[in-house]
Formats: structure tokens, sequence, C-alpha cells
């Protein structure tokens, strides 16, 4: 007898119009994501700067902005997982932090797929198979949208 994996039993399954109900608040927490990265992006720049300029002899004024500029990565790096984390307890997947990409657990036919929406686009319009990535997306037609 197969054994049932606990985190496939404990997956939410979304229809598509369940989706696009969802879609303004998934659009509001992504738009954040999206946001939040390019903050964490920019800390981990400036870090690195300041990390390379302290590296030379003599430096030392770069301890305090090397200090400050870490703790504040930690505290945004932590607002960017409460927002994925907010995104994953509704049953959503972030798959871009950089472009807002988000899986929907779905059901086709009986098989998993993923329904998948990019920040900036008006509904959920495409889908994929669970091992393709936004490279397999494919749009939802008129006949695939009642099997979904």
């Amino acid at each position: 007898m197969a054994a049932t994996n606990p985190v496939e039993a404990q997956r939410k399954y979304f229809t598509l119009e369940e989706a696009n109900k969802m879609l303004p608040l998934v659009k509001a927490i992504a738009g954040d994501i999206v946001r939040q990265y390019e903050t964490v992006r920019a800390l981990r720049e400036r870090l690195t700067a300041v990390a390379a300029e302290r590296r030379r002899p003599n430096n030392d004024v770069y301890t305090e902005e090397l200090v400050h500029s870490q703790a504040q990565m930690e505290t945004e790096e932590g607002r960017l997982a409460n927002y994925i984390d907010e995104l994953t307890k509704l049953g959503v997947e972030p798959k871009g932090l950089v472009d807002g990409l988000c899986d929907f657990p779905c059901l086709r036919d009986g098989r998993p797929i993923y329904l998948c929406w990019r920040l900036g686009e008006t509904t959920v319009s495409h889908w994929h198979e669970l091992d393709a990535g936004v490279a397999g997306r494919q749009p939802i037609g008129l006949s695939s949208a009642r099997r979904i």
C-alpha cells in the first residue's frame, strides 16, 4: 500500500474562480514582496561595498556603517520572509521575488498542476505542469478553463 505524502495531503487546491477571487489580496502581497526584495538586494550591495572598503588598512570608519547596515538588512530580510509567509499561508506559492510570479496549486482532470500568475496581469490566465516552471506557462483557453 502506497504511503500518502503528508505535504500533498495538506496542500490547498484552487479552482480558477477561487484563484481569481483571491487575486486582489495576492496582488497586494506580491507587490510588497517585489518591493521588499529590491530593498534587501540594495542593502546587500551596500553591505558588500562597505565590507570591501573596510578591508583596506586603517579604515575603521566603516565599522559603524557595517554594523548598522547588517542590522538593517536582517530587519528587512525578516519583513520579506513575513510577506512570503503570508502568501504561503494562503496556499499560494511565491516563485519570483523579482517579478511577483505566483503559483496556485490546482487539479486538472484529477492531477495536480499550477495556475500561474505574474504581477501586472489582470487575471490568472496561465497554467503549467508541476515540473515545467515558468518556461512551460500556457494560456488557459476556453476548453481548458472548463476542465480547471
